[in-house]
């Protein structure tokens, strides 16, 4: 008798292939459509998505929210699919020259440039991983407190390091079994805070539409710096970038929508959120859930800041990398309060918006159309180069610095001292922002045109 399935070519990929433990060997392909949905989709699903659901609110410098329910859904739904096609743009990169994010922006900046994205990088990802500890460590204490917080965080850090050492092979567990369980987790709480007497959602004005938009857009842009770190381990360029913009965008809408329904039944009160959930028969168990899967998200962090690190030193071994992180932000979330650093993470991922528009731009209408037409040997020197010697781009850096001015002048964020400075340059020039305008997506048009014009000016 023999198998339907397709003989495996003699120099494919292994089925459990994984990732090369230095950026010296080349990356397996070793992930098909549905192994990538499901990573997505599980990053979609996220605790932040109920208790930071009030944010698409458009809330007021008092926290009153601005939106009406309704008015929410809406402006989160324009927000999460813009958001996610432009991951679908950040992940196709990574798929067709098989390098991880940072190291793509060797191609785009230049080697020795690229360290500075590359730092900020570490940086925020070492902020996030902490930040998802102390989320695990809260809300496994709100099911249940009978272990001390620290022992649930020295769990959540032993489970994140633990994924971070069989990268591709947890990617796999996810598609097998955690994707299956988070999608009947978001059903079952569908189905019973639906039945529950829910106010009028309407109430409200429409009024900052785009704020709210622009603030599930950013949720999604967040993961921008790090798709190419699993994407390049993705089959087809095409498989990669449907995979991260539909797989990402539907989880992330189902999961906003809930958590806005649980705000509408604690009259807006973020602190009480998780109430409704927990409220519900069998809500604990199904809660206990997503509490279990936001360990991908403190593995995605860790691996992708192991990842980063190796674009400054390719022979360091991810595993040596993994481990030492994965004790740094255990031990950091023992010690800090994240959360008054939330204002300067959501600063340096600001930095990465722009940056999209400019690798977009360049990759797929400027170098990197010339590295996938020539073909040859040249290809490197004189398309896409992401070697360790690729020449510096100040052009790019210039529109990457216009889109970012561009950003902040429209929305300079919440570090005190960082947005007084940029209102003091908007009296200057004038600029009063208004309500229908999205950061995100000025500064990615903004940044994404100034590179197309720096690239034409060069060839010329």
């Amino acid at each position: 008798m023999t198998s339907k399935a397709e003989p495996r070519p003699k120099n494919g990929p292994r089925p459990h292939a994984e990732v090369p433990f230095t950026l010296e060997e080349p990356a397996p392909k070793a992930l098909g459509f549905w192994d990538q949905g499901a990573f997505w989709a599980n990053l979609g699903v996220s605790l932040f998505a109920f208790s930071g659901a009030y944010t698409v609110l458009a809330p007021d410098e008092n926290g009153r929210p601005t939106l009406s329910i309704a008015a929410g859904i809406v402006a989160m739904v324009v927000g999460t699919v813009l958001g996610g096609l432009m991951l679908g743009l950040a992940a196709a990169p990574g798929a067709r020259t098989g390098q991880p994010a940072m190291v793509l922006l060797r191609g785009l900046f230049g080697a020795r440039l690229s360290y500075v994205p590359t730092v900020l990088n570490i940086a925020q990802l070492i902020g996030w991983g902490t930040f998802e500890l102390i989320v695990i460590a809260d809300a496994a204490r709100t099911l249940w407190d009978g272990i001390p917080r620290w022992g649930y965080v020295i769990a959540a850090g032993i489970l994140t390091t633990a994924l971070t050492i069989w990268p591709l092979g947890s990617v796999r567990l996810l598609r097998r079994y955690v994707t299956a369980a988070v999608m009947v987790a978001l059903v079952y709480f569908y189905v019973q805070l639906l039945r529950e007497p829910l106010p009028d959602l309407t109430v409200g004005s429409w009024g900052g539409f785009w704020i709210g938009a622009d603030a599930a857009l950013a949720v999604s842009i967040s993961w921008v710096p790090v798709a190419a770190d699993y994407t390049r381990h993705a089959r087809s360029a095409r498989g990669a970038f449907g995979a991260a913009a539909v797989g990402y965008s539907a989880t992330q809408i189902f999961a906003y929508v809930l958590g806005l329904l649980a705000l509408a039944l604690v009259a807006g009160d973020s602190s009480k959120v998780f109430d409704p959930f927990l409220g519900v028969t069998l809500g604990v168990l199904f809660f206990a859930v997503f509490v279990l899967r936001e360990a991908d998200q403190s593995f995605a962090n860790v691996y992708s800041t192991a990842v980063s690190i190796q674009n400054l030193i390719p022979r360091a071994d991810r595993r040596v990398l993994t481990v030492a992180l994965g004790a740094g932000i255990t031990g950091l979330a023992l010690l800090l309060d994240i959360g008054d650093y939330a204002a300067f993470l959501s600063l340096i991922g600001s930095v990465f918006v722009p940056m999209l528009g400019v690798l977009a731009a360049d990759f797929f209408l400027g170098r990197g159309r010339w590295r996938a037409a020539i073909g040859t040997a040249d290809a490197d020197r004189l398309g896409w180069d992401t070697s360790r010697n690729a020449p510096s781009r100040w052009g790019m850096i210039a529109a990457w610095a216009i889109g970012f001015v561009a950003y902040q002048l429209i929305y300079p964020g919440g570090v005190s001292w960082w947005a007084a400075f940029w209102q003091d340059v908007q009296g200057a020039l004038g600029f009063t922002p208004q309500t229908w305008m999205s950061a995100s997506l000025f500064s990615f048009l903004l940044a994404g045109l100034a590179a197309i014009l720096v690239g034409r000016l060069r060839r010329r």
